[in-house]
């Protein structure tokens, strides 16, 4: 899939926003990932987005869903879930496929790392696929540890493990447990 590099617009004219799965400025997200996952490793990828309930990347379950809008309209996005007590696991991590090679995705991850810490997590983990090269090498660049043999062939590993632990500040937001 090409992109083309897009200038990035002034920070005033971007804004995160939290939401639910179901509003429908999440529609890209779902749509473009799902595409993706069908074009790397054929099937119906889309199973994937349907692995963890909608609920699981809401506050009252311990995660969250944030949409980085430019001029109101969706660019990138992901989002967390609660993976243990201390734990934040990364998921849907999305830029617009006309909006990409701008940087976005580490504004996605750096937003949410710095939301997992103000909701008490410590750490984050995450997985991403053999087949994609450019999530790997997002997370290598921002700092996650690979928890897996950097040097062997991503296809004989299957899903690829990273963490990273967070310097926390103290808060007064509390980690919602279900």
């Amino acid at each position: 899939m090409t992109s083309v590099a897009r200038p990035p617009f002034p920070a005033a004219e971007t804004t995160f926003i939290e939401v639910p799965v179901s509003d429908p400025r999440v529609k890209p997200l779902l749509r473009e990932l799902g595409d993706e996952y069908a074009a790397r490793y054929g099937g119906d990828a889309r199973a994937e987005l349907a692995r963890y309930p909608d609920e699981e990347f809401t506050a009252p379950y311990g995660g969250v869903l944030l949409l980085l809008l430019e001029r109101g309209e969706p660019v990138a996005g992901g989002a967390f879930r609660r993976y243990d007590a201390t734990t934040a696991e990364l998921k849907r991590i999305w830029t617009h496929s006309g909006h990409r090679r701008r940087g976005l995705a580490r504004r996605v991850v750096a937003e949410l790392e710095r939301e997992a810490g103000a909701r008490g997590y410590r750490r984050i983990y995450l997985t991403t696929g053999p087949r994609q090269p450019e999530a790997r090498g997002l997370y290598l660049a921002t700092g996650y540890t690979p928890l897996f043999d950097t040097e062997a062939d991503p296809e004989t590993i299957g899903p690829l493990p990273f963490e990273k632990h967070l310097h926390v500040t103290p808060c007064t937001s509390e980690v919602f447990v279900r």
